[in-house]
């Protein structure tokens, strides 16, 4: 991770852009933005209708060994959920959620009890009067297709806003939405640390 030719950054996707550089439907993308590092693509994706952080890289060995789903390397989220979830539907997402016929690794939960502070949505959601709503934040160890959607839909609690705010050690902080930076030295160190930790390989 130290060569030179090797970049990293972070950046704060907002609602509705894809986390590509093209295509061909004419929707906004990672083009509309940077600009980044050359030849750097997102490890790992949000969907267009969630925001957050996004890590761009132009070292594949890295980005094959964040993604790869056997070393469980965790991703945290701020959800937004209509209604609020009680201490069942909390247990359940914890022992892990049966989605598409398969059971999803355990998730770290917490109901959360004062609203986080986030940027406002460039689309805000559609809230209605006889529903309230709640904000959860869960870490996920593995990255099935719109999982976090598809678990609270399943205990019963639809997402209205999603945000990933950590990709391991890497944190969202206070980066705007739209905007882009180098990873720090202290963050490569952490980062590094947990590849090698959690998938035996030295990089």
């Amino acid at each position: 991770m130290q060569n030179k030719s090797f970049h990293y950054a972070l950046f704060n996707k907002p609602y509705g852009v894809l986390s590509q550089f093209t295509d061909s439907a004419g929707r906004r993308t990672l083009a509309d933005y940077g600009p980044f590092p050359k030849d750097a693509y997102p490890a790992g994706r949000l969907d267009a209708d969630s925001e957050g952080l996004v890590l761009l890289t132009n070292d594949g060995r890295l980005k094959h060994l964040l993604i790869e789903p056997r070393y469980r390397h965790p991703r945290t989220y701020l959800a937004q959920v209509e209604r609020i979830p009680g201490r069942g539907a909390l247990h359940k997402l914890r022992r892990g959620v049966i989605i598409e016929g398969k059971k999803t690794l355990p998730v770290e939960v917490a109901l959360l009890h004062v609203e986080p502070r986030l940027p406002p949505r460039s689309v805000p959601i559609r809230f209605r009067k006889n529903i309230p709503t709640a904000w959860l934040k869960l870490t996920l160890y593995e990255g099935r297709n719109r999982q976090v959607r598809k678990i609270t839909a399943a205990v019963g609690h639809p997402v209205l806003r999603l945000v990933r705010i950590a990709i391991g050690p890497l944190t969202l902080g206070d980066l705007p939405p739209g905007e882009m930076r180098e990873l720090a030295a202290r963050e490569m160190q952490k980062l590094r640390q947990l590849i090698e930790r959690s998938s035996n390989y030295r990089l």
